[in-house]
């Protein structure tokens, strides 16, 4: 049992790293040059009077609800995630769980938001239809997904981070700590434990 979990964390601490960037053209680009780029969007879109909207099914949506409080309160970023449960219940029911994100961000997406879209798989219909209402918007996109690297999601960002494992613990795992390294690198993080 000491060696798999001593393993476990060791494939787990080594996803971050690993983690590849690829830009709108499917180009790869370096890990600290995407975050850079989350976090000088993320700072634009706030600054210009704008709002970084996140979306995720599951333990994607603990993260989407996580992130959108850390970004306003740790960060001084304005975040929002749309995963009330009497908005997806009615917008699942009315629209089909399909369209539960697309439909709160054509109504309240605006030119310049940032939508940060996450799924393990990347084959969410429900996360793909949100990142195609945001594009209707102007809304410039994060994709954070795992598992097949052809993932339908990853092609559809602006930067898009893809975590190479195909088990969900992993995967959200490293897209949590992902988004938390965008917040602790905004907030000048100096790499003291």
């Amino acid at each position: 049992m000491k060696n798999r979990v001593s393993d476990y964390f060791t494939i787990l601490g080594g996803l971050g790293p690993a983690a590849l960037a690829t830009d709108g053209d499917g180009r790869e680009m370096p890990l600290p040059d995407a975050l850079d780029w989350v976090i000088a969007t993320a700072r634009s879109t706030h600054d210009a009077g704008n709002t970084v909207m996140f979306i995720g099914n599951g333990g994607s949506a603990g993260i989407a609800s996580h992130m959108a409080i850390d970004f306003s309160k740790c960060g001084g970023i304005r975040g929002t995630c749309f995963n009330d449960s009497s908005s997806l219940t009615c917008l699942g029911n009315d629209l089909g769980y399909e369209n539960v994100f697309a439909q709160p961000v054509e109504m309240l997406g605006r030119p310049g938001d940032l939508l940060v879209a996450i799924s393990s798989s990347g084959r969410s219909a429900n996360i793909l239809n949100g990142v195609k209402a945001a594009r209707t918007r102007d809304c410039r996109v994060l994709t954070l997904s795992g598992f097949a690297p052809d993932n339908p999601l990853r092609a559809m960002g602006d930067i898009n981070l893809y975590v190479p494992a195909s088990q969900y613990g992993f995967v959200e795992v490293t897209h949590l700590a992902l988004l938390h390294a965008v917040l602790d690198l905004h907030g000048g993080w100096d790499g003291a434990r």
